[in-house]
């Protein structure tokens, strides 16, 4: 049920010109992250799986249907937190299957679907570091995911709290949880969901745990070309 309600607020924000642009190429683009467990990630080296994968099998299904194209072709390229928007604007890829934190800066060039979870930025850490909450990062080194909200919300925190950080970027969500293992960074930032999903992943998960509490809780879904809601498939919907 929740994958169906989600889909049809995804397949309603799709815009118009995105649906002509499917139907004149008889193709739909997807993309997907490669880590960012529970939502999607790479199961084998070819195939995405986790909740935002589901939903945009959803809407891949429906697409098919309300344009009459079952045999529309659909490809997949993966994105990472750094590129996922400019490759929307540019029109590289027509769905986003990963989740997004929707704020008011990302809505003026893109839409999103509704809602699909909140979650806060907390930090993965060694137990055996004994840090346990945000005061203890003073002098430590933090990675998170470059260009995301944790950035922004663990810079500010840091700033507002004069703690003397140095935040390091992370290649992707899966070097992140290395660079704590490896003490190359005393923490990871990123959204608490993606964390869980990280320790229950890791090679020996309890050398790990989550914590702090939850800054800046905010939420996520997934993104769509910007446009009027009101047109293209939602239109084709009410016409049966």
């Amino acid at each position: 049920m929740a994958i169906a309600a989600i889909a049809s607020s995804l397949i309603a924000a799709l815009h118009a010109r995105t649906l002509k642009k499917i139907a004149d190429t008889n193709r739909m683009t997807v993309s997907y992250r490669e880590s960012a467990v529970p939502f999607c990630y790479l199961l084998t080296p070819h195939k995405a799986v986790g909740f935002s994968a589901d939903l945009t099998d959803a809407v891949v299904d429906d697409v098919r249907k309300k344009l009459k194209m079952p045999g529309l072709q659909i490809a997949y390229i993966p994105v990472t937190g750094q590129n996922r928007n400019p490759l929307l604007v540019n029109d590289t890829y027509d769905l986003e299957g990963g989740s997004t934190t929707n704020t008011a800066a990302r809505g003026q060039d893109v839409s999103f679907s509704m809602n699909i979870f909140y979650a806060g930025t907390r930090v993965l850490v060694k137990k055996a570091s004994r840090i346990r909450g945000y005061a203890d990062l003073a002098g430590k080194t933090v990675a998170t995911e470059a260009g995301s909200t944790n950035e922004n919300v663990i810079r500010k925190y840091a700033a507002d709290h004069h703690l003397d950080i140095d935040v390091v970027p992370a290649k992707d969500y899966a070097a992140g949880p290395r660079m704590v293992e490896s003490d190359r960074a005393a923490v990871l930032a990123l959204d608490d969901v993606l964390l869980f999903g990280m320790r229950a992943n890791a090679a020996d998960p309890e050398l790990l745990e989550v914590a702090g509490d939850a800054l800046q809780v905010e939420p996520r879904g997934c993104m769509v070309r910007k446009g009027d809601p009101a047109s293209g498939l939602s239109a084709a919907r009410s016409r049966g």
